[in-house]
């Protein structure tokens, strides 16, 4: 066995990209049993980056070939909402379905991918996520998710990347403060923003 690295993603990583994702998608803690299926936010906050733009997708590989963590985005937010539409929305019309109570709000998300435009964040084109399973966070690997995900962006001429987070997760915004990011002026009082050039870290 090998030791914790970062890598690319790979298709066979899919199930443990939405594994991380529902563990950590409740304001960092694990939100398995929130929603109808555990899948339900791995559908709207991490498969469709990974399926429609993986170039921009890595990995933080245990040692044995399982994923525990990971960055994904896109390098251009308008041309990655263009595609959720024409090609994520009816990928997942099957199982995104009304009914569940617990599930409207996501739903209603999910419907409207218009919401990741920002005129505001017209000069911060890419948007990423980045999810690390509570045992491997504070070891210094998101930084290193971070730099492969910015030297990517860097490589196809991508000046500078934003994100958005729940204002309840404080550990997270240090996190990124450290990292170079500034407070973006955005009125959503449900989210704060986030962006920085991509420069290495």
């Amino acid at each position: 066995m090998s030791g914790p690295m970062i890598r690319a993603y790979r298709p066979s990583d899919l199930d443990a990209v939405y594994d991380i994702c529902v563990r950590t998608g409740d304001a960092g803690q694990d939100a398995r049993g929130k929603y109808s299926s555990d899948r339900l936010l791995g559908d709207i906050w991490a498969a469709p980056y990974v399926i429609l733009e993986p170039e921009h997708a890595h990995v933080l590989d245990d040692g044995t070939g399982r994923p525990v963590g990971y960055i994904i985005g896109t390098a251009d937010t308008a041309k990655f909402v263009e595609r959720y539409r024409a090609e994520w929305l009816p990928a997942t019309a099957g199982r995104m379905t009304d009914g569940d109570p617990r599930d409207e709000i996501m739903l209603d998300l999910h419907r409207r991918p218009e919401r990741m435009l920002h005129p505001e964040l017209a000069d911060y084109p890419a948007h990423l996520h980045i999810d690390l399973l509570p045992e491997w966070q504070g070891r210094g690997q998101g930084r290193g998710l971070m730099a492969a995900f910015l030297d990517g962006l860097r490589a196809a001429g991508v000046p500078r990347v934003h994100l958005g987070m729940s204002p309840e997760n404080p550990g997270a915004y240090a996190f990124y403060r450290r990292l170079g990011f500034h407070d973006l002026s955005l009125d959503d009082p449900g989210a704060l923003y986030l962006g920085r050039d991509t420069s290495p870290v």
